[in-house]
Formats: structure tokens, C-alpha cells, sequence
């Protein structure tokens, strides 16, 4: 029998679906498997620097709703590092020990991270520093964290995204437009390349590949001369310029953004085409609403598989999802770097042979 244990658990980073699921899928587990308490701490870490801790008893007869709920019931942030959190007369403080002794004061044997590559790489450190006992659960709608196949959110942000294009489709040809779509994807094409084949785009732009405007207008020329009075465009939001110059927006704190990457292009594509031109940028939609049944059903097997190695006491750990199985690796591993797409990616390969254009 496994000892009595009480554990916490913490979304960190951007929001997506299937945050909920996964929360849901531990609480069954930890408590009506393990007899065991799960806390859940609001707000990521900054529940855990405040005195006292802001956390939520989570019992399996309020959780049901969380299966087909977004967004995360423990509220999250993507901002403040804790090791140099801004304070409001403008210095820098390290609070890691405050979350540290947050932890301690709730009396956890063990903390769940869902998060992201940058959230766990916080986390990591903030055990190691205060010798926590943490396991990781990947969720990022960029679905770039390494050794996964999947991470929490990918599926839902494809399926809004793909939706998205499914429309594009009418209203382009209706009006004879080129309708150039801009998805999210940080860092990797991965939305991107997977919602334009299911979608049925005409060409598709990854960071992971340089295009040549030259490249998409003789393409989208050519879809002209054949009679096709439309042209569908996916591009993600990291795209850089044909030059390699990254285009961001900056909000009104000063803080810069990626955004723009379709509005270039569209001025780009106007002009050697004559083609009337049209963006949609989709932005935080392909984070919200209702999960796909994809991520429901991974978000449930991450979490119940997080349990099981708190039980092993197997920390250090991140559950991943490779082959149609959860299997775990180290999280220090999984953060070394980013999962980008693959030049040999299948999909990469499917598109070519289906006359998408990549812009190279």
C-alpha cells in the first residue's frame, strides 16, 4: 500500500485546452485510486509566494465539469520569473525561496507542473534549489516540447485553426482573393504545417524553412493560369521576413510580440500579383473553447500517468506521449531544447507531394 501523500499541482504558462482534463485526471486518480489530497495552487507559482499559499481543495465530486471545460480552473501567468520577479519600484527581486517555503509550509511530498518548456525550466530549477520532488506534464498549443509527440492544447489550437481555413475557403473564392492566415507558433511551425494540410491550404510558411516571395507569387500565378481564382496562405506568427528580420508588434507597456508576419506578406503578394489580398489573424481563439476529444484523452492519460510516478516516487520526471503510449523522460532532457519540425517530418513530405507550396 502506498503511503498517505499530499500533493500539489500548478498550471504555468499560457492557457489552452485540456489544462482542466489533466487536472481532473489527477484528482481521480490521486485521490480515488491513492486515497491521497491534492491541493491545487492558484495562479502558478505566484500562489505559492503568497502568505498564505492560494490554493483550492480539489475532490473528485467537484471535477467532473473539467472534462469539457478550457482554460485552467487554477489560473495561470507567463510572467515574472521568480529568480528576477519585477517589483513595483522597478528593481529586480529573486523570490524563489518564497515559493520554496510555500511549498514546505503546505506540507506537499510532491508538485505537478503543467507547463511549457520555459515553465518547466523554471520549476526545474526552483527543485532543485529547494530539493521539491516535481513531475511535468508538456502542455503548449506550439506542441514544441522535445521527446512528445504531443503536448497538452496542440490538438484543440489544429482543429480552431483548421476550422478557420474550412471558411477561408468560401469567402476566397467567392471574392477571387488570396486570404492569408496567421497562426500561432513561437517557435515552430507545427499548427501551422498540420492545419494547412487539413485545411487545404496553398502554401504554407514555417520558420523552420527561408521562402522567396518570388517563390509564392510564381506559385500562386500558375493556380491563376490553371483558373483557380483564390489562393489560401497559412503562415506562422514566427515567420521572419524573406531578409530574416523578425517582425513583432509592441504593446503599450513597450513589450515586443510576434505579430505582422501576414500583413507583410500580404503587401508582398498584392504586388506581384495584383491579387486582392486579405489577413485574418486568429490569435488567442486557438487557445480557448471547448477540447478536442485528442486532448481530452491526452490530458487524462498524462495526468493519471504523473500520479502513478509520484507513487514510484520517480521525480524529476516529465510524462510524455510517444507511440500511442505515455512514457517519461527526464525534464532536464526535455527542456535542453525546442522540438522544431523535422526537414524529414512526414508531414513536411505529405505537403510536398500534394503540390503545397512552402515558399523555398
Amino acid at each position: 500500500m502506498v503511503e498517505h501523500k499530499r500533493i500539489g499541482i500548478l498550471t504555468s504558462g499560457g492557457d489552452c485546452a485540456g489544462l482542466n482534463p489533466a487536472i481532473r485526471a489527477v484528482v481521480y486518480h490521486a485521490v480515488g485510486t491513492y486515497n491521497w489530497e491534492v491541493l491545487g495552487i492558484c495562479q502558478a507559482t505566484y500562489g505559492l509566494m503568497e502568505r498564505p499559499p492560494q490554493i483550492v481543495k480539489l475532490e473528485i465530486e467537484k471535477i467532473d465539469p473539467l472534462l469539457m471545460s478550457g482554460g485552467t480552473i487554477l489560473g495561470t501567468t507567463n510572467k515574472g520569473d521568480p529568480f528576477a520577479f519585477p517589483i513595483s519600484d522597478g528593481t529586480l527581486r529573486d523570490r524563489s525561496e518564497e515559493i520554496i517555503d510555500g511549498y514546505h509550509l503546505l506540507g506537499l511530498d510532491a508538485l505537478i507542473g503543467i507547463g511549457g518548456d520555459g515553465s518547466l525550466a523554471i520549476l526545474r530549477k526552483l527543485a532543485q534549489q529547494g530539493n521539491l520532488n516535481l513531475i511535468g506534464i508538456p502542455k503548449t498549443i506550439d506542441n514544441d516540447v522535445n521527446y512528445t509527440e504531443l503536448s497538452i492544447g496542440f490538438d484543440t489550437a489544429v482543429k480552431i485553426a483548421t476550422e478557420a481555413l474550412d471558411r477561408l475557403h468560401f469567402t476566397a473564392a467567392s471574392h477571387s482573393r488570396i486570404i492569408i492566415l496567421e497562426v500561432m507558433g513561437r517557435d515552430a511551425g507545427h499548427i501551422a504545417l498540420n492545419a494547412g494540410i487539413a485545411g487545404g491550404a496553398d502554401v504554407i510558411l514555417i520558420p523552420e524553412i527561408p521562402y522567396k516571395i518570388d517563390n509564392i507569387c510564381n506559385y500562386i500565378r500558375k493556380r491563376q493560369n490553371l483558373g483557380k481564382n483564390y489562393s489560401l496562405i497559412v503562415v506562422a506568427e514566427a515567420v521572419r521576413t524573406e531578409v530574416g528580420e523578425t517582425v513583432t508588434q509592441d504593446d503599450l507597456s513597450g513589450k515586443s510580440r510576434f505579430g505582422g508576419i501576414g500583413h507583410y506578406l500580404a503587401d508582398k503578394v498584392y504586388l506581384c500579383t495584383g491579387a486582392e489580398t486579405r489577413v485574418t489573424v486568429l490569435g488567442h481563439i486557438q487557445r480557448g473553447g471547448v477540447p478536442s476529444a485528442t486532448d481530452r484523452l491526452v490530458a487524462s492519460a498524462f495526468g493519471v500517468a504523473a500520479v502513478d510516478l509520484i507513487a514510484e516516487e520517480k521525480y524529476d520526471q516529465m510524462v510524455t506521449w510517444q507511440n500511442l503510449q505515455v512514457v517519461s523522460v527526464p525534464i532536464a532532457e526535455a527542456i535542453a531544447k525546442y522540438r522544431a519540425v523535422d526537414f524529414n517530418d512526414t508531414l513536411l513530405r505529405t505537403a510536398r507531394s500534394m503540390g503545397i507550396c512552402l515558399g523555398d
